[in-house]
């Protein structure tokens, strides 16, 4: 944290809440083996791995046909961007980024088809990523466009974040993939879950409590809300409304809330209204039943229910016998879990090692998961490996090793287990394990190329799944182990199935029916297609575990996911007229989907020819895209950002001013990643540095070049977090002094080594944890001189985090130890966390033992004017010593006590609904005198964030 005078903390405090934050980029992500081709299409160059051409094509293909349909609601501005496929990962996700300008499409598909939707994996991303493409392209206008002939992309970046919330982003981006494509999240009831569990609850929250999120209450993010705006304000004031309205925001119209001012310019209402009404168009499509089954709260005091915070989600039951259910439990305080309930008598399993999801399948005694594992170094490359837990002794072993594997299930007799496999060429199978030991007994045979979800047994010879098409249609499927053979249980439809479940002759699952999502069951022999009666008020029903007399489901709620039981009595079913899942996908009454010419255009695309090129790794390595600017006094930089579209390049040239010396340096550094180790380097060049000798001011000008090795490694597996970074730098120094003082001091020059190690290690947070319960960060430099000089400085520090005497409260102690050497000719950066409040100084040796406690104060969920919302104030009580020795220049020896104590306030808000900033008052009273600076012992100083932009 950097400490400022508080004269000085508004223009930075300005800089810090306008700046958007960094995507979560990989730097030398991928191994070198990686062979990188390319498909150039004046729309987009998309970038994957040798062996991936038809993903490559199928992108390429479909944003080109898409742009020129798309572009008449957003603008006509048009930019190459780079596509970058990447393979190695099992997470579903992609980004589109200015600073560089470029998109990443992470090709693993999500197994829950409910929530992101069934389409084929690539054709999804490409529908959605390519609109914030067009929406970057259209909004480097106005104010924003100075902005980025200033400043570069990280300069338009800045002026997007600013007037164009992220709402509409990623509204405006559903709203595309549910317009040209056949399903999309807009037509998708569990997209709209969120709200709909508030409403149902009578939560009122305010619009900022909404933008920004809560600790204690749940809040959908901005992707529904988003969605909503976005539909009803062309439903209702046309296709070119919102590309209107964005002109005018992210061209500064209006210059203070111009998204608002645009908003009321085009519809006549004023923000407030615009925003009530769009959200109650949705509401009032849920008018029905409101009333909520309150089976959770034992209550029915609708202003009880209105006050309760977030409580717990319950996912992924499985019955142990009529009476006893295990599940998977999360909280806001706690870690997720495995819990067994027993005649409603809760209790812990164990801890859920780190995983992508809540899944896990259940047999005898043991529960199969799979848990994720980063790749020893590259970021890019993660794995999800099979967990099996003991619920008797809770112990836990891990049961594959490097796989990507996901929704494991065991068989009958509990010997087997299928997984879905997704390899990085994109091939999906279905594999068959020894339970015992993970070993592959064999690869169920995919002859249609299906997409398979949540597989399970069905019998000793067949396996049952919700699969997926080429087209994105799903259907039930029974496959035969030996052949692959597949015979559908339900007819092909846009229409989500998950979660199937095994008893007997009959699959019970859950498949959207309109604007619900509803729990079905068909019996095998018969083909008869049954659905669960609902009850008033349920919102979807997920997860079914069934015995020969129990059957539970999951619902989702405003408090979390909350199971639901009930005696499994046939009369609760009713039979349907045909095995075709009833009601279809809602539109909701948008019927601008229906209107605009590029309505289902995904489904007109077909395969064209393109050619096929090797991608040049080197292909613009010096990719300079941002000047940043970086005042932190005495210091005043400016910084020119270079990065590859690979990622495994990072240059900058850099000018620094310091007030204090009036120094002039100006600067470049590069670091390429995509070795093993980090190779990095750089020259520095500084013109009239200034000293002080002998009642005058003397002057030289000083060179540095350096070059190092780093070794990043993340050895994370199970419940913990753990990162070492090993890395040594080679420096060279020249000191030149001017005239005329040359006759005075000999020019100097001299080489050291810069050597570190950096290892942390934490378990995972709850989303209320300060810190981490236990963990702790260590790190050991050593700078010794090679030639040229004597000097050496050692520090070595560490922060260890405990548990407090509450839940959310942390004991947090910090230890640090330095020592210079006592022939030392030149001083090296002081880096010593010295006791808080006092001047610090580089002495020979020190010696710091700091010890915090840090808790949560209030959780106020309240802003002010759009501009600034307070989610959480915490405090920290804490205690600083720090023992230092030096000599004098007549040779006797100084020894000094540093004490303070004090506390500080910590204040955790969100800026203009979407960046978050956390900022604090340190008040220190001193114990000891401040020899080396300063008068009095009460110190009060702002607390910022180190990093600026």
């Amino acid at each position: 944290m950097l400490k400022l005078p508080v004269k000085k903390s508004y223009v930075l405090l300005l800089i810090i809440v306008v700046t958007t934050s960094v995507k979560a980029q990989q730097f030398g992500g991928n191994p070198p083996s990686i062979k990188w081709k390319q498909v150039n299409t004046p729309v987009a160059k998309v970038i994957f791995p040798a062996g991936l051409d038809s993903a490559g094509l199928r992108v390429a293909g479909i944003v080109q046909r898409m742009n020129g349909a798309i572009q008449p609601t957003i603008g006509y501005k048009q930019k190459q961007v780079s596509i970058l496929l990447q393979n190695q990962t099992t997470i579903a996700n992609a980004y589109v980024g200015l600073a560089p300008f470029r998109s990443e499409f992470y090709l693993t598909p999500d197994q829950n088809s409910f929530e992101i939707g069934s389409l084929l994996w690539t054709d999804q991303l490409a529908i959605h990523e390519f609109r914030h493409v067009q929406q970057y392209n259209n909004f480097d206008v106005g104010l924003s466009k100075a902005l980025r002939v200033l400043f570069g992309e990280g300069g338009q970046a800045l002026g997007n974040a600013i007037t164009i919330p992220n709402w509409f982003f990623e509204g405006d981006a559903v709203f595309n993939e549910t317009l040209v494509s056949e399903q999309g999240r807009g037509r998708l009831p569990y997209f709209f879950n969120g709200y709909r569990a508030l409403w149902d609850a009578g939560k009122d929250y305010s619009w900022m409590k909404l933008r920004n999120g809560s600790y204690r209450d749940y809040i959908p993010d901005w992707y529904p809300m988003g969605y909503m705006l976005v539909a009803y304000g062309r439903e209702k004031y046309g296709d070119d409304f919102w590309k209107k309205v964005t002109h005018d925001a992210a061209g500064f119209k209006g210059l203070f809330y111009p998204m608002q001012k645009a908003i009321k310019k085009y519809s006549g209402k004023s923000f407030t209204q615009f925003r009530n009404d769009g959200l109650n168009y949705f509401k009032e499509q849920y008018s029905a039943d409101s009333s909520l089954n309150h089976s959770l709260l034992h209550s029915s005091t609708p202003s009880l229910i209105k006050k309760q915070h977030f409580i717990a989600s319950q996912e992924y039951p499985a019955y142990v016998n009529d009476n006893t259910i295990i599940y998977m439990k999360s909280t806001y305080d706690n870690l997720p879990q495995f819990v067994i309930n027993s005649d409603g008598k809760e209790k812990k399993i164990n801890v859920r090692s780190v995983s992508i999801d809540n899944y896990f399948g259940y047999h005898n005694g043991k529960i199969i998961y799979a848990a994720y594992r980063p790749d020893l170094r590259w970021t890019y490359r993660d794995y999800s490996e099979l967990k099996v837990l003991d619920i008797n002794t809770g112990k836990e072993k891990r049961l594959t090793k490097n796989t990507k594997y996901f929704s494991p299930a065991f068989s009958n007799d509990g010997n087997s287990i299928v997984a879905v496999q997704v390899s990085p060429s994109g091939k999906n199978e279905l594999h068959l394990l020894n339970a015992a030991t993970g070993k592959l007994i064999s690869v169920v045979p995919n002859k249609e190329r299906l997409f398979f979800t949540y597989p399970k047994f069905y019998g000793d010879e067949k396996l049952v799944s919700a699969v997926r098409n080429a087209q994105g249609k799903m259907s039930l499927a029974i496959i035969d182990i030996n052949t692959g053979s597949a015979k559908y249980l339900l007819p092909f439809s846009y229409q989500p199935i998950a979660f199937p479940v095994v008893r007997g002759d009959t699959i019970y699952f859950s498949a959207t029916s309109g604007i619900n999502d509803r729990l079905f069951a068909v019996v095998v022999p018969t083909g008869k297609l049954l659905a669960l009666k609902q009850s008033p008020g349920t919102i979807s029903e997920y997860e079914p575990a069934v015995t020969a007399h129990k059957l539970a489901w999951v619902e989702f709620t405003a408090f979390g996911y909350t199971i639901h039981q009930a005696n499994n009595n046939a009369a609760d079913w009713i039979a349907l007229a045909d095995s075709s899942i009833p009601g279809g996908l809602p539109d909701f009454k948008i019927s601008a989907l229906k209107r605009d010419s590029s309505t289902g255009l995904l489904a007109t695309i077909t395969a064209k020819p393109l050619p096929v090129t090797t991608y040049n790794k080197a292909h613009h390595l010096f990719n300079f895209h941002s000047l940043i600017p970086n005042f932190s006094d005495p210091n005043y930089t400016l910084s020119l950002e270079g990065e590859n579209v690979l990622n495994t390049f990072q240059s900058q040239l850099s000018f620094n001013y310091n007030r204090n010396e009036g120094y002039k340096q100006f600067g470049f550094d590069a670091i390429y990643g995509a070795l093993f180790p980090f190779i990095s380097g750089g020259a520095d060049y500084t013109l009239d540095r200034r000293g002080y000798y002998k009642g005058s001011n003397i002057y030289w000008n000083e060179s540095d070049v350096h070059t190092g090795l780093e070794l990043p490694l993340n050895f994370s597996s199970g419940k913990h977090l753990t990162g070492l970074s090993i890395g040594s730098d080679i420096y060279y120094k020249r000191s030149t002094f001017q005239q005329p003082y040359q006759s005075l001091f000999s020019d100097q020059n001299y080489t050291y080594l810069n050597n570190y190690i950096t290892f942390t290690n934490h378990i995972q947070q709850a989303r209320k944890n300060i810190y981490p319960r236990l963990g702790e960060a260590i790190t050991l430099n050593y700078k010794t001189s090679v030639t040229g000089t004597n000097a050496n400085q050692f520090l070595a520090s560490g922060t260890f985090y405990l548990p407090g005497l509450f839940i959310n409260n942390n004991l947090v102690i910090n230890a640090a130890h330095q020592q210079k050497g006592v022939d030392n000719v030149v001083d090296f950066s002081n880096d010593f966390p010295f006791s808080r409040g006092y001047t610090a100084e580089n002495l020979h040796n020190m010696n710091k033992i700091g010890i915090n406690y840090h808790f949560p104060i209030a959780y106020p969920d309240a802003g002010a004017a759009n501009t600034v919302y307070f989610l959480r104030i915490r405090g920290n009580l804490f205690y600083d010593y720090t023992h230092a020795t030096d000599f004098y220049t007549n040779g006797t020896i100084f020894k000094g006590d540093f004490r303070s104590t004090g506390g500080e306030v910590f204040f955790d808000t969100k800026w203009f609904n979407q960046q978050a900033l956390t900022f604090g008052i340190r008040y220190s009273y001193l114990l000891d005198n401040d020899i080396f600076g300063g008068s009095g012992r009460n110190r009060v100083e702002l607390v910022l964030p180190v990093s600026f932009f």
